[in-house]
């Protein structure tokens, strides 16, 4: 690629391997590439992620950047999370990150310093590819699953057309497939994208193992090679996520029933328990662990099921809201596999519409610790995310 042609990418370079490697394959391709560290807190501005993104950034060679978005961070991922579990929800905020950060203003801001695209270390593919027309080892996988999309997965404006792949040619529709790596697949954390953000957006490792990430960056002599992954939420630390949570709701006591009605003790306020939790709470003399099955936040009561499969644990059907679909959107019913959380296998429901808004998903088999507020994402059997919505 000419010094002239050079497309140009920001690499949102958070300081791990992943991010790292992504910028590392982007420059062997040829790419124009910038790394851009995002401050998102208080008290990150001297961090160890930061310095490993810079050492990572003058190993390669590339243009290093820092910019701060703790204003937007506060007020669309964390005041969002706290609000979300005061009104007894289970918010996701890694997906609101990736929809107002990442994707949202970051892609922004690197587009108006001149980006022609934006990359992560996010473990996902894209189909067709925007990383090279010609070295793309996606393509043959994502060319077959593409001729053996059923009708209703083309989202053909003209529905008669069912020749997909030369729909999403013509069209520019582009598909995000799984990754390669089905144990560190991230697509749940990106149904809120939009085609606009996807045609910006280039995720070099999906089409990697872990440990073959981890190998490039040992044999390119990256700094960050054995570097554990990160866990947890940038604004909660090194404390317990319950412990965190007491610290910024306000504790109301409440009473436990079991799910035939009977009184079992005291909670601490129903906003800090989530659907499916062992519980965190003191209950004497119960023959076997209980799990939190209900919440009635107005009541401030919980109900909990004895043991893992208490039915009172399981739910078939759920209401669903607040959509976004990666590709277009599908005919009504509709078949599809879906998961209620990140790296539960999928299992296969039907869709149907109640309303503009509001749509009922029928699972085959009944599923474990539905939480309303958490992230619905669907799939096709051949690794599509279609999008998603939110449990109702």
């Amino acid at each position: 690629m000419s010094n002239s042609l050079k497309k140009k990418v920001f690499v949102a370079m958070s300081g791990g391997v992943d991010s790292s490697v992504a910028a590392l394959l982007l420059k062997e391709k040829g790419y124009d590439v910038t790394g851009a560290h995002m401050i998102c807190w208080e008290g990150c501005e001297n961090n160890e992620d930061k310095q490993d993104a810079m050492r990572v950034a003058a190993k390669l060679g590339i243009p290093f950047l820092v910019w701060d978005f703790k204003k937007e961070y506060r007020e669309d991922v964390f005041n969002y999370m706290v609000g979300e579990y005061a009104a007894g929800l289970t918010p996701n905020p890694d997906v609101m990150c990736n929809k107002e950060i990442k994707f949202g203003v970051f892609l922004k801001k690197a587009l108006k310093a001149g980006a022609d695209f934006i990359a992560t270390g996010h473990y996902v593919r894209l189909w067709p590819s925007l990383l090279s027309q010609t070295d793309n080892s996606s393509a043959p996988a994502a060319a077959d699953y593409l001729h053996s999309r059923p009708e209703n997965f083309c989202f053909a404006k003209d529905q008669a057309s069912r020749d997909c792949e030369s729909f999403s040619k013509a069209s520019g529709t582009i598909a995000l497939l799984s990754a390669k790596d089905r144990n560190k697949d991230q697509s749940y954390f990106l149904w809120t994208l939009t085609q606009n953000q996807l045609r910006h957006c280039l995720f070099p490792i999906g089409d990697y193992l872990k440990s073959e990430v981890r190998k490039i960056a040992l044999e390119a002599g990256l700094p960050v090679a054995a570097k554990p992954d990160s866990q947890g939420l940038c604004f909660v630390g090194k404390v317990d996520f319950q412990e965190f949570l007491r610290g910024i709701l306000p504790q109301k006591t409440g009473e436990v029933f079991s799910s035939d009605g009977r009184a079992l003790g005291e909670h601490e306020g129903a906003h800090f328990y989530t659907i499916g939790q062992r519980h965190g709470f003191a209950l004497g003399g119960q023959p076997e662990p209980v799990y939190i099955a209900e919440k009635n936040i107005a009541a401030n009561t919980l109900v909990v099921a004895r043991g893992a499969d208490d039915p009172v644990l399981y739910k078939k059907e759920l209401v669903v809201e607040n959509f976004n679909w990666v590709g277009g959107i599908p005919k009504m019913p509709f078949s599809c596999q879906a998961r209620i959380r990140y790296r539960q296998p999928l299992h296969k429901a039907t869709l149907y519409k109640l309303s503009t808004t509001n749509h009922k998903l029928i699972f085959d088999v009944p599923q474990r610790a539905v939480a309303p507020g958490q992230s619905i994402v669907f799939y096709t059997e051949a690794g599509e995310m279609l999008g998603g919505g939110i449990i109702k």
